[in-house]
Formats: C-alpha cells, structure tokens, sequence
C-alpha cells in the first residue's frame, strides 16, 4: 500500500517564503521611492502661507468681495474705499486647474467706487478659481473664490 507524502509543511514553508518575500519587496520599494509632496524648502512655504492667511483675513476684514453673475457673465470684485491707497497695485488670476493654457491674469485697476468687472463671457467654460492679489498702504491682501462657468 502506497500512502500518499503529506504536503502541508511544503505549503506553511511556501507561505513565510511568499510572506517573507512580499514583505522584503514592500521594504525595498519604500525605501527607493522618492517621496515628491516633502519639499527641501517647507519651513520659507509654510511662512509663506501663513502670511497668504494673513492677507485673506484682512481681505475679509477690509470688506472686500468678488461677486459672479452668469447671467451678466461677470465677476465684480468690490473693494472698501478706504484701501484704494496711492501705492495700490494688484492682479485678478483666473486659475484652472485642468488646464493650466487657459489661465488668464488681469491688473487691478478699480473705479472710484471701488469696484472692478471681469467679462467672463470670453472665457472657456468649466470650473476656474479667482484668486485676487493687492498691497494698499504697505499690507497685502488676498481674496479667493470658485466659480463654474457655464457653456455659452
């Protein structure tokens, strides 16, 4: 009578081998990989940042608001009176993020009222951020907002 090897200590070798193995290769690749989001420079961005939330608290202070109509197809942007110092400089960007051809940056030149119309009609539609950039008597502000544009 034959009997049969018993191959179950085969089978647990084979799984800490393929254990063993994944485990190693999980290892090396952690170790080649090249981690991209950590930048030499994090403590200058994170300083820079935070003096971006500085910005957009004062904007928020200050009163400031961009405004979209779809219907007009502009965004108006209302600045306080106040601010519209002499030494006043800034840029509206329209960001898209899927497309970065179609960005499109415009100077800050408001009226006496303190209000600034952006024909959004020209431009592709889809979503696109606003991020709104001035300095007036020597302080930085920033205004930021998303809009969908419609097909025309």
């Amino acid at each position: 009578m034959k009997t049969n090897p018993n191959l179950w200590p085969f089978g647990i070798l084979a799984a800490f081998g393929l254990f063993f193995l994944g485990m190693a290769s999980v290892v090396v690749i952690a170790s080649t990989h090249r981690e991209h989001l950590v930048s030499p420079n994090y403590y200058d961005q994170e300083l820079n940042y935070q003096g971006q939330i500085d910005a957009a608290g004062r904007a928020l202070k200050s009163g400031a608001t961009l405004l979209y109509d779809p219907i007009a197809g502009q965004v108006v942007m209302r600045l306080p009176l106040d601010p519209l110092a002499p030494d006043f400089s800034g840029a509206m960007a329209f960001y898209r993020a899927n497309a970065p051809e179609l960005d499109r940056e415009f100077p800050l030149e408001p009226r006496s009222d303190g209000t600034q119309a952006f024909d959004v009609a020209k431009i592709a539609p889809g979503p696109w951020r606003l991020r709104a950039v001035w300095t007036a008597g020597g302080k930085s502000f920033f205004l930021e907002d998303k809009i969908i544009v419609p097909k025309h």
